[in-house]
């Protein structure tokens, strides 16, 4: 296991940055992960407009999620998101960033 990885394990473990979700691939089984949740808002230029959005952005291991698709579920403390757009990961291809949307 390399240094980032035994970093991003600790970092996921702690129950200050990271939290307990569920993570349901379309057609799949449900599977207990942990993800960091990020909501930060988000402001899109638009031609001469500044369009602003709340957005619900989270990190997942791959190690946990090595596929997430558009359409898979994620409840987090009672609340259901779908996965929109693409999944991006990191550079050292241990975390994706998925941008989620209300179920």
């Amino acid at each position: 296991m390399s240094v980032f990885a035994a970093a991003i394990d600790n970092l996921f473990a702690d129950p200050n940055i990271a939290r307990d979700a569920t993570y349901i691939a379309d057609g799949g089984a449900p599977q207990l992960i942990r993800v960091v949740t990020r909501r930060a808002d988000e402001v899109t230029g638009f031609g001469d407009a500044q369009l602003w959005s709340e957005t619900t952005r989270i990190d997942l291991r791959v190690a946990e999620v090595p596929a997430p698709r558009l359409g898979d579920r994620i409840e987090i403390a009672g609340e259901a998101f779908l996965i929109q757009g693409e999944p991006v990961r990191d550079r050292e291809r241990l975390v994706w960033t998925v941008n989620l949307r209300p179920a």
